[in-house]
């Protein structure tokens, strides 16, 4: 007889710690009260006597802190981490967003602020994944001296939409059905309707994550957490769609207001570089922000759940760049791997090509009357150079 397929916070916290079987390090699940006690923060806690620069970890759109179950143990090896479920996934709470973009981005920030007071932090390394990329990118518009670094991996919301969609890199054919499919509902209303045959969609659709674990995990685990995660009460999924015009896109985009954060705050972004986000808006950021520190990695091999596609490099990339927090650097010994430094390597050439060309078709266009745009510093170009000072 068929039954329909049941969810709980109870079975959801049942599935995470499953897969937190897997951590080599001691870790802490706690609730993290906010908003005078009405709402709760799911907080996974690791390594919190190390006097280093706590690390905020927030995940992704439909995910959870067990996803980060790649990166826990070597992430906390020298620090303070916080692993967070962002308000309204996980098992934070499921609390009503407001439907308007610019006050619902409002309540994420503030359940985020409420969260860093309430866990009595000062200044934080914030890491945000996609949809937490962009929380932390807008947190830090507000709380800049809260920030000691802003590291984005994969950060959606950055670009604006193009007039032509056609210019977009393509991007995961389950991204295209779910899109189309869904949108006039919210993102993942189909899988809770699929009731029973829910976990067996999500491990078909998302089989390119679920495989990431496998090494680790060779049961179903990560697809029953990925059902479970999204098959409750849709409030975060929710507020995401406020936030979108579609998937891909941002009603209120990132970059034409990422000068809103102080150039004092450094960041790093991070890439995959076979990602359906197109990696050159890391470029941009870094073009737009001449007076601060932007690091740009691209990661090779490496999709949008970067952390997971190469968690080894990931890692390591992640905590070179947070222990450089906690000492005085140069522009001289800031980290690049060896995978980004190719990358840039092949950037340069390609961008030496290009001025070159430029200058072949402009010949003598700059007249008497002078170029009317600013000149470009070779050594301050976002492809050309990743160094930074403090």
């Amino acid at each position: 007889m068929l039954s329909w397929k049941r969810t709980s916070s109870l079975i959801l916290a049942l599935v995470e710690k499953k897969i937190f079987s897997g951590l080599r390090q001691p870790y802490e699940g706690h609730y993290v009260p906010i908003c005078n006690g009405q709402k709760r923060i799911w907080t996974v806690s690791m390594n919190t006597s190390s006097p280093n620069t706590p690390l905020v970890m927030l995940h992704g759109m439909g995910s959870g802190v067990g996803l980060w179950v790649l990166n826990l143990d070597s992430v906390s090896r020298n620090r303070p981490v916080y692993a967070l479920d962002v308000l309204g996934f996980g098992r934070s709470s499921r609390t009503k967003f407001n439907r308007d973009s610019v006050l619902a981005e409002q309540e994420f920030i503030d359940s985020i602020e409420e969260w860093r007071k309430a866990m009595n932090l000062g200044k934080i390394i914030l890491l945000g994944h996609s949809l937490g990329g962009y929380l932390s990118a807008c947190y830090s518009m507000q709380h800049p001296e809260q920030i000691k670094h802003l590291i984005l991996v994969d950060p959606w919301g950055l670009p604006q939409r193009p007039d032509d969609l056609d210019v977009r890199r393509d991007i995961p054919a389950w991204i295209r059905v779910v899109s189309a499919v869904i949108e006039p509902f919210n993102p993942f209303a189909p899988l809770r309707a699929l009731g029973p045959w829910g976990p067996s969609i999500i491990a078909k659709l998302r089989s390119d994550l679920i495989r990431k674990f496998e090494h680790m995990f060779p049961d179903n685990r990560i697809a029953e957490y990925l059902y479970h995660c999204n098959a409750q009460n849709p409030s975060g999924e929710t507020a995401f769609k406020s936030l979108m015009l579609q998937l891909g896109w941002a009603k209120n985009p990132l970059l034409p207001r990422i000068n809103n954060i102080p150039a004092e705050v450094s960041m790093t972004l991070i890439h995959g570089s076979h990602s359906w986000v197109d990696y050159s808006v890391g470029y941009q950021v870094k073009y737009e922000r001449p007076n601060s520190c932007v690091n740009v990695e691209v990661i090779k091999r490496a999709g949008h759940h970067v952390y997971a596609d190469q968690p080894a490099l990931f890692n390591d990339f992640v905590n070179r760049t947070c222990d450089q927090c906690d000492r005085p650097i140069t522009s001289s010994d800031w980290y690049v791997s060896a995978a980004g430094q190719e990358f840039r390597e092949k950037t340069v050439q390609q961008q030496q090509q290009q001025q070159q060309q430029e200058r072949t078709l402009d010949g003598q266009n700059q007249s008497e009357e002078g170029d009317c745009r600013a000149p470009i510093d070779c050594n301050a170009n976002p492809v050309l150079d990743d160094s930074c000072t403090n």
